[in-house]
């Protein structure tokens, strides 16, 4: 199936730009939340397209495998990084409120379309269409249900079987259930849409037939959504935040979201700190705390109430690394799982939730890179999901990568703390609560236990790429359901 997604070349060595195996030796690296995305990137990197261009393809994939989070109905944010050029730049295409406010589930603007359009215009190397057409058949023919989606599916089951529009995309009729993990999922009118904007361009999304039939189903489903509304949607590019870190540059997606100043500010307070390399692991988790609780302090996100503890957990990440050493990191959300609860089936599309309260919205969501902008080298690339604790996990995971010299596997399996988001508290994974006890008790601080402290994906290369491509790792988070590899 995968290698039908791809405009057929030669075979052996006379294979074409675009053929899977056209690129021989290491291909890079690539870490997505659902596996079969993640196949797709270490295709799109073996037929000689950029970390760009694998984002794009995972993306579009997860849209079909994993609409949970990242249905064409939601939005997000991408971090770049061109070798050739040595530009970093941020976009952002969140799901935003429509024009009209009101309805009883309502919707958001649509961002992902457009919004991963203008990434692979401005960093991309295949064709568009290229790109999309594995996803198209995915959908067309149908794909397993992964244990990523019946996960999700399983979180919030009672709702989704008691809305007919879900139960058309998801449901197993004779068996008046919905799809569980190995189940085929065929989303043929998913596929007509992926097919139309393959074909035409991020543009045929919001104009035309499609726009009027989301419009059109999105008020059906107690939204306030527009013609104008999605007509005038625009992606964002913005400078990245940058923290100088001696010879290198950590960059953080720019506000908003809210993610990227938490994790900078995180970043910022860890690399200043003395003797986190040498530290133990017990000290590494007070530090990590102490860092969470003064930058949710220093940025003004934490509130007193704690209710940033509210922000919405769901979100996908893909992050990919090419041979030559340009990088792409994004992050992807409906603003709530399964957005709305409702969708348009006539386009297989789950609609996102606008922002609002209860936690809706994209503040978690902050990717990060870091490079030597001088001598254009690639260090790190991660994103994270889990709301609340998502900059907190990405940041422990990098500053034991990247300061601590922890192994990338290492690092992302690690008990995690989580300082900030409830004033006086520090919430810490079991395996961390003992370690922590102790530091946290003498800083004055309460402990609270909980499950599970955010999911990263990663791709890691501390001796840096281009030159050192051995020291380069990818890495899934063990608590996901995801897949990372070094395709060589």
């Amino acid at each position: 199936m995968l290698v039908l997604a791809f405009l057929a070349g030669c075979g052996g060595s006379d294979r074409q730009l675009g053929t899977v195996g056209f690129v021989e030796g290491f291909l890079g690296g690539v870490a997505a939340d659902e596996p079969q995305a993640a196949l797709i990137g270490r295709d799109v990197l073996s037929a000689g397209g950029n970390a760009a261009d694998a984002v794009v393809a995972m993306y579009f994939a997860s849209a079909v495998t994993l609409p949970s989070a990242a249905s064409l109905g939601g939005g997000g944010v991408c971090l770049g990084f061109d070798r050739s050029s040595g530009e970093v730049a941020a976009l952002e295409f969140l799901a935003r409120s429509p024009a009209e406010s009101g309805g009883d589930r309502p919707v958001a603007v649509p961002g992902n379309v457009r919004g991963f359009f203008a990434f692979h215009a401005r960093f991309g190397r295949l064709r568009w269409s290229q790109l999309l057409a594995p996803a198209e058949n995915l959908a067309r023919f149908g794909a397993p249900v992964s244990r990523a989606l019946a996960h999700d599916l399983g979180a919030v089951r009672a709702a989704l079987e008691a809305e007919p529009s879900v139960r058309r995309m998801f449901g197993v009729p004779v068996e008046r259930r919905l799809v569980g993990e190995g189940d085929l999922l065929r989303q043929v009118e998913l596929a007509a849409v992926v097919s139309r904007i393959r074909a035409e361009g991020g543009g045929a999304f919001y104009i035309g037939s499609i726009a009027r039939q989301l419009v059109d189903g999105a008020n059906a489903a107690g939204g306030r959504l527009s013609m104008d509304d999605l007509r005038r949607y625009a992606p964002e590019w913005r400078p990245t935040s940058r923290i100088p870190w001696g010879n290198r540059v950590v960059h953080f997606a720019p506000s908003p979201p809210a993610g990227g100043a938490v994790a900078a500010a995180m970043w910022a307070h860890l690399h200043d700190r003395r003797g986190y390399a040498g530290a133990d692991p017990a000290a590494r988790l007070g530090a990590v705390a102490e860092a969470g609780l003064a930058a949710r302090t220093t940025t003004g996100i934490g509130r007193a109430n704690g209710a940033d503890w509210l922000e919405n957990p769901s979100a996908a990440t893909f992050v990919a690394v090419d041979r030559e050493g340009s990088a792409a990191v994004c992050a992807v959300t409906l603003n709530s799982l399964f957005g709305t609860g409702r969708a348009v089936p006539e386009l297989g599309i789950m609609l996102a939730a606008a922002p609002g309260p209860g936690g809706r919205g994209a503040t978690a969501l902050g990717p990060m890179l870091v490079v030597n902008e001088n001598v254009r080298e690639f260090f790190f690339a991660g994103a994270a999901a889990g709301g609340a604790a998502a900059p907190s996990a990405l940041i422990q995971v990098a500053a034991d990568t990247l300061i601590a010299g922890e192994r990338l596997s290492q690092a992302l399996a690690a008990s995690r703390v989580l300082g900030g988001p409830m004033p006086g508290v520090v919430h810490a994974e079991p395996g961390a609560a003992v370690a922590a006890r102790s530091i946290v008790a003498a800083a004055g601080r309460r402990l609270a236990s909980v499950p599970e402290l955010g999911r990263v994906n990663a791709v890691a290369c501390p001796d840096g790429l281009p030159p050192r491509p051995e020291s380069c790792a990818a890495g899934h988070d063990p608590r996901g359901r995801g897949l990372a590899t070094m395709a060589d």
